[in-house]
């Protein structure tokens, strides 16, 4: 595994990327069991915003430290702002901005993002690895939307989580708040694969990898098209895809791939 260089570094939010172009963001609030604070969303969001205008970066890994991948809210900053005279209503409003205009970045990113889930992902934690476009999770992993356990409906959770799993299996923990074990995340498409605890990072590093090696120009082409066409009518979509395919094949990196396929070799990627 070749070495990896560190890119910036705080309290809450670990940043390395390699010379593959894989930029590796990794939760470090243990104590808060990297709870989306305020402070952590703005984090993240500023990290997404960088990495997305950053041609050195190709593919993002979001990891976590300790048993936690992600909590979810903090609720005993939510429960602070209740003193405010409007009882916490703007802190709440803007918490909810926050984290779903972070959860968007990672679906409007150009840049694939992976999930590394090697801990419990519970409610906006459990949103955060449902809105990435890859996941891989460890044995010992574990999801959940339990805010209906204490009077609060994962409401936006709910939005990621329907877009990835079944009516039927995002209702029933939406509506049980129980937590499913990594086995049955796959199952259901939560998550793409379950790996080895001690194999996970390599697994996913390898996958980032790999995806890097693409043209970024082609990953990020057909990520926004993926989003995009999945949420209009069949003949829509077709007309859509079909112009983005007309586009595509116009590109230099099309024509590369191409020829390279056609002459049996490797491609030498232009990003455009």
């Amino acid at each position: 595994m070749q070495s990896e260089e560190l890119v910036e570094s705080d309290d809450i939010l670990l940043w390395e990327q390699n010379n593959e172009g894989v930029l590796r963001l990794t939760l470090n609030d243990e104590k808060r069991r990297n709870a989306l604070s305020l402070e952590m969303l703005g984090r993240l969001r500023t990290a997404l915003d960088q990495a997305a205008a950053e041609p050195s970066v190709r593919v993002i890994v979001l990891a976590a430290t300790g048993p936690a991948f992600c909590a979810g809210h903090d609720l005993k900053e939510m429960t602070r702002a209740r003193q405010a005279p409007d009882r916490g209503r703007a802190f709440f409003a803007e918490t909810m901005t926050h984290c779903s205009g972070v959860m968007q970045a990672i679906v409007n990113n150009p840049k694939p993002v992976i999930a590394e889930v090697a801990g419990v992902a519970t409610a906006a934690g459990c949103q955060l690895v449902a809105s990435c476009d890859l996941a891989y999770a460890s044995p010992s992993a574990r999801l959940a939307t339990p805010g209906v356990n204490i009077g609060l409906f994962c409401s936006t959770p709910m939005v990621a989580l329907s877009r990835n799993v079944e009516n039927k299996f995002a209702m029933e923990m939406l509506l049980t708040g129980d937590l499913v074990d990594a086995e049955h995340a796959a199952r259901i498409g939560l998550v793409n694969r379950v790996v080895g605890e001690e194999e996970l990072t390599e697994y996913t590093t390898g996958i980032a990898r790999k995806v890097a090696s693409k043209s970024s120009m082609t990953l990020e082409t057909g990520k926004k098209a993926f989003y995009r066409q999945r949420e209009m009518p069949l003949a829509d979509a077709y007309e859509y895809t079909s112009n983005i395919m007309v586009e595509n094949m116009l590109k230099r990196d099309a024509e590369e791939g191409i020829n390279a396929f056609i002459d049996k070799r490797a491609p030498q990627w232009s990003d455009q």
